[in-house]
């Protein structure tokens, strides 16, 4: 029995091991395709769209034929009394009139046979499951952007903490030997203190990016719409995406803002105000309606409604309804003002956003070229400051340098290896903004 439960135990142990230790490994592009299919916006999207159709469906039915069916059960606790004078006497006579219990059960049919804001609601509904249909692209675009930025924030914070452990050790041991220098009396305290103070601003970094890259992975997650505590093993590199990503070939093609996801919304937007003015125009015009009822009526002084005695008085009705409007105080031409105003200024926004767009797309790429240019220059930078610092080094512990001159050194170096860092990621992300300023479709 002991055995059993001891084997129960580790199982379920195990299970919640492997549960916490659950990993995923994601390159970009699996990032990218995981987040389009899981990501909280992406998939609230989705919703919109479902629920879009649900609308276009729902306003359809306004004008299939409706039907309705209704029961009404009445029994007088207390009967009223009508008094007559029937004998002419001048004496009044109570009577009462009708049963204690009564039960009413129709049914009706109704059908819309003509009404102009029924014709343009249907038309606004579909273009409202085509907007519904837009967002869901234009969300995909923006998770793309915001994954490409997440994976990169994660590299670099990785690449900072390399890069700081290395600075630290070789500065750790430039601090234990010019301390030694030091106590042999061939050095000046100074010295020692100064590469004390900068170790220990390198230490305070690391410890600040070992926390900043915590929070780049839960970032990162958030984004693809995982939990925020899920492992995840990043499989490509900085460097590795940052050749990737140049391709001189952006700058050069062509911007049509036709194709532009945001130029879309805002036609469509344009088209719901013109839909609007229609719809104001329509209320002007006459709706005409149909219906049929059936129904069946039982009395009774006792509740016998389900017994074969009781007997059932059925009626039926056809009609037809025809509603004219004639005069509002025009209140119908206010709105009908206010629709074509609302036209207008769609138009307005219309151009706007072509201007806006073209533009956009220029200093896209006038962006994404100073990335590049910048990552060459820093590449070429922190070799040139690596060099620097390294020849400083040695001056310093030949006594030919002072410790001034080392710091100098030291700390341009830590700037061109950040910003080197930063010129990586600068492409990287320059990239994805470039792409979704030209609208360039995702991969699936």
């Amino acid at each position: 029995m002991k055995k059993t439960i001891l084997a129960i135990c580790t199982f379920f142990l195990l299970t919640a091991f492997n549960a916490q230790e659950k990993e995923m490994s994601l390159s970009l592009d699996e990032a990218i395709a995981y987040a389009l299919e899981h990501s909280y916006n992406t998939k609230a999207a989705r919703n919109d769209i479902n629920s879009a159709k649900e609308k276009v469906w729902e306003t359809t039915t306004i004008g299939l034929p409706q039907l309705n069916a209704n029961v009404d059960y009445q029994n007088f606790l207390k009967q009223p009394i009508s008094v007559a004078d029937i004998n002419g006497d001048g004496v009044d006579e109570e009577f009462v009139f009708g049963t204690k219990q009564n039960i009413n059960a129709s049914v009706t049919l109704t059908q819309l046979l003509f009404d102009g804001s029924y014709l343009v609601g249907l038309q606004a509904s579909k273009t409202y499951l085509k907007i519904s249909n837009q967002a869901q692209e234009k969300t995909e675009l923006l998770t793309r952007e915001a994954v490409v930025n997440a994976y990169g924030n994660v590299l670099v914070t990785e690449n900072s903490i390399a890069i700081l452990q290395g600075n630290i050790k070789i500065l750790q041991k430039n601090y234990n030997d010019a301390k030694k220098i030091y106590e042999n009396g061939l050095n000046e305290e100074e010295d020692v203190e100064q590469l004390e103070i900068t170790l220990g601003n390198l230490k305070n970094q690391l410890n600040n990016v070992i926390r900043m890259k915590e929070i780049a992975y839960q970032m990162l997650n958030l984004s693809i719409g995982n939990p925020i505590n899920t492992k995840l093993i990043l499989t490509d590199t900085l460097d590795s995406l940052t050749e990737t990503n140049i391709n001189l070939d952006l700058i050069a093609q062509e911007f049509n803002f036709n194709n532009h996801i945001d130029f879309k919304i805002a036609e469509n937007d344009r088209e719901t105000k013109r839909l609007m003015v229609k719809l104001e125009q329509s209320k002007a015009l006459p709706s005409l309606n149909a219906f049929m009822n059936y129904g069946t009526q039982g009395f009774s002084n006792s509740f016998t409604f389900f017994t074969s005695e009781q007997r059932w008085f059925q009626s039926s009705l056809f009609g037809v309804s025809l509603n004219i409007p004639i005069f509002s105080s025009l209140g119908r031409t206010a709105k009908t003002a206010q629709a074509k105003i609302a036209l207008e200024t769609a138009d307005l926004r219309l151009e706007e956003t072509k201007q806006r767009l073209s533009l956009q797309a220029k200093k896209a790429k006038n962006d994404y070229q100073l990335s590049i240019e910048n990552y060459n220059t820093a590449k070429k930078n922190v070799g040139l400051a690596e060099r620097i610092e390294k020849k400083q080094r040695i001056k310093f512990f030949e006594g030919i340098s002072t410790s001034f001159d080392l710091l100098q050194a030291q700390n341009q170096l830590y700037t061109q290896q950040q910003n080197y860092i930063q010129s990586m990621l600068d492409v990287i992300a320059k990239k994805a903004t470039l792409e979704n300023a030209l609208n360039l479709p995702i991969t699936k």
